[in-house]
């Protein structure tokens, strides 16, 4: 079925999907498709994997209230974000060296961002460079930044962004240190990449994804590398405190994005910095096993920093219903991570552009099924609630009140 979505006032026909029909779907054919240490990589998370397990239950716990007879014949996905009109309520996330899921993943990606006008955001861990990256997307990109050994060094890299041109920039803050997780250690992955017979076996059983890696370079962090360090994944970034926060807001004059947070309470301190946007996210849990699901925390920062206070958020989401539902508990804009990286692995730049029209596809079906028309009416009314007193004792009065009327 063709959707018609409408971008800034224009019926945009949105692509068939025609090979990868969900997110489980994509990621079944991505664990078939990829070296085992690869897939654990791009699936993996911290300690036992608890939160992000968490993060997707919660979301399946969460339930739309379907309304009848609404009038819902014309519906828009489009939504603002930060001074930009987006054709999607979504974009895709930091993720570093994401040419590992399928060589020139981050072309892919920027290709997708421009044809369905969209933001992507580069890791500073990304496999391509950030100058690269600007110009696949046509001005969607996004940069993002982690602490790089010395604040010296770490606004090197955000004048470099200033300099290619960049207008946004996410700080990542949630990764003081790289976590122990465990799948990485049993398969010995790590940057840079040391061959060991157990990869070595591993790739001769992936020829496909081996031989067109090999073809195309073996990826490599691109944005990290200076004439005095390269990239260590395990390096501290503890550096990214508030001192180093305020010194970034009066460096960049763009938008700046705090990414990571996940309390109330720096949430807060984070605004009076005059930062423009927080970013909420638990890392997918790949950081801290036992961090609180994301969905939980994003209502409760959305009351400590206001209602027009922009709000991005991450971890846990994996189909259209996944967004609205980020929606109606404070999000102004989601962000997608892994779905993005099976999708790839699956079936490369057709493969991602599939999930992103099934995404754009469920939101706009689900509107129509819960009576709205627009991403800015997705709030907590559009949400099941087994108990609402005072919203029932209202319904009762309502009724009786269009009972009685002549």
């Amino acid at each position: 079925m063709n959707t018609q979505l409408v971008t800034r006032g224009q019926k945009h026909s949105v692509m068939k999907v025609r090979n990868i029909h969900s997110t489980e779907h994509a990621r079944a054919l991505a664990r078939g498709r990829l070296p085992r240490l690869i897939f654990d990589f791009i699936d993996g998370a911290a300690g036992r994997e608890v939160a992000t397990a968490h993060n997707t239950a919660r979301f399946d716990q969460l339930r739309l209230q379907p309304r009848a007879m609404a009038d819902v014949g014309s519906r828009s996905i489009s939504t603002h974000c930060l001074g930009k009109d987006y054709g999607v309520p979504f974009g895709i996330a930091p993720m570093g060296m994401c040419n590992l899921a399928w060589p020139k993943a981050d072309k892919s990606i920027a290709c997708a961002a421009k044809d369905l006008n969209m933001p992507v955001c580069l890791s500073s861990a990304g496999s391509s460079t950030l100058e690269d990256m600007l110009e696949w997307a046509q001005g969607r990109a996004w940069f993002q930044l982690y602490f790089n050994h010395s604040q010296a060094q770490s606004f090197a890299a955000v004048d470099r962004a200033a300099k290619a041109g960049y207008e946004t920039l996410v700080l990542t803050v949630d990764v003081p240190e790289v976590t122990r997780r465990v799948k990485d250690q049993i398969n010995g992955f790590n940057v840079p990449f040391r061959m060991t017979p157990r990869a070595f076996a591993d790739f001769a059983f992936h020829p496909r994804w081996s031989l067109s890696t090999l073809a195309n370079g073996i990826p490599q962090p691109r944005n990290f590398v200076t004439a005095n360090t390269k990239f260590d994944r395990n390096a501290s970034r503890a550096g990214a405190d508030w001192d180093f926060l305020a010194r970034l807001r009066d460096r960049w004059s763009g938008n700046l994005i705090v990414k990571g947070i996940t309390s109330p309470e720096d949430a807060a301190r984070v605004k009076t910095l005059g930062i423009n946007a927080i970013y909420v996210s638990n890392h997918g849990g790949r950081q801290l096993d036992s961090a609180p699901a994301a969905i939980d925390i994003l209502p409760l920062i959305r009351e400590t920093v206001g209602a027009e206070y922009p709000l991005l958020f991450d971890s846990g989401i994996r189909n259209g219903e996944d967004v609205i539902k980020a929606f109606a508990l404070g999000a102004d804009f989601v962000m997608l991570g892994r779905p993005v990286l099976y999708a790839l692995a699956a079936g490369g730049q057709a493969g991602l552009m599939d999930l992103l029209q099934c995404f754009a596809q469920d939101i706009d079906l689900a509107m129509a099924q819960i009576g709205i028309r627009d991403m800015r009416e997705a709030n907590k009314e559009i949400l099941f609630q087994s108990a609402r007193p005072k919203a029932r004792a209202d319904i009762l009065t309502q009724t009786t009140q269009l009972k009685a009327a002549p």
